[in-house]
């Protein structure tokens, strides 16, 4: 169906014994998107990306990706392409082992993109997995997952230990991928300045509950910032919601939900970090 969201999760919750990792999550990601997944540690993201892969079972709620409930067949795992944290090759196998067992393992498998960009990054086909640079690693991993042709690509924070140069390198591959591809992405990431970057979906987790999800477009045009003395803003205007406020002697800032275009516009940075503090107060 062409209209079937990417993601569409109903009181989603993951429990690990007494320990709740995600409770009662709702959720829905349009198709075409790069979502930013983002929280403080803990907050549950790389358990909703276990769960959207099938690597796990909810614990209640459900879970849809593209439509199906995660790894229901082989059908729809060739439709999803995982990178998980630590970039997973094999250190003994070379580049060109990798993309023959991809081949093997992949029904849709595209030789010719992964052998077009493992040149373009200038890896060795004849080097081993093992002796690559991080980012090296991330691309063959990257390049791995892609030539599957996957509708949905998935990433657990894939760029966290590569240094700047590195990253930003993984990050302009990554969106070439989805734009030769076609395909929607999940990255995870704390790096708030790398989904600023690449990301026009968000989903703000924090203490395993959604605080925020949207369009980027949507959720920066929904909220302002607001100063003024503490008492102007204790007692805001109808419509106006505080998320998160701060004070600064006599004078506060505050971080507000509202549609009534008052105050300044807000940085994706301030907004996330608005609702990650809010969620830890929360808990």
């Amino acid at each position: 169906m062409v209209d079937e969201p990417v993601l569409c999760a109903e009181g989603l919750t993951k429990r690990y014994g007494r320990r709740a990792a995600l409770v009662d999550c709702d959720l829905v990601v349009p198709q075409g998107r790069v979502v930013g997944l983002v929280g403080p540690n803990g907050a549950g993201k790389s358990t909703l990306l276990q769960l959207a892969c099938g690597l796990i079972e909810p614990s209640a709620g459900t879970l849809k990706v593209l439509g199906e409930r995660p790894a229901a067949s082989a059908a729809h795992l060739a439709r999803v392409g995982f990178v998980a944290q630590d970039t997973p090759v094999y250190g003994g196998f070379s580049v060109a082992d990798h993309l023959r067992m991809g081949a093997r393992l992949n029904p849709a498998w595209d030789q010719g993109l992964a052998e077009r960009r493992i040149a373009q990054v200038g890896i060795d086909p004849a080097q081993k997995a093992g002796r690559l640079s991080g980012g090296q690693r991330a691309q063959l991993a990257l390049t791995v997952a892609a030539a599957k042709r996957p509708e949905l690509l998935i990433f657990d924070e894939p760029a966290a230990a590569l240094d700047p140069l590195a990253r930003t390198g993984f990050l302009r591959n990554l969106l070439e991928f989805v734009g030769e591809l076609g395909a929607s992405a999940v990255l995870s990431s704390h790096l708030l300045g790398d989904v600023e970057r690449v990301c026009d979906h968000l989903i703000v987790l924090g203490a395993g509950r959604v605080r925020l999800a949207g369009d980027v477009r949507d959720l920066l045009a929904g909220h302002r910032v607001l100063t003024g003395s503490r008492e102007e803003l204790a007692r805001p205007a109808g419509g106006v919601e505080i998320i998160r406020i701060e004070h600064a002697g006599r004078q506060a800032r505050a971080v507000v939900r509202t549609d009534a275009g008052v105050g300044l516009p807000v940085e994706l940075e301030e907004l996330v970090l608005a609702y990650m503090t809010r969620g830890e107060e929360r808990r």
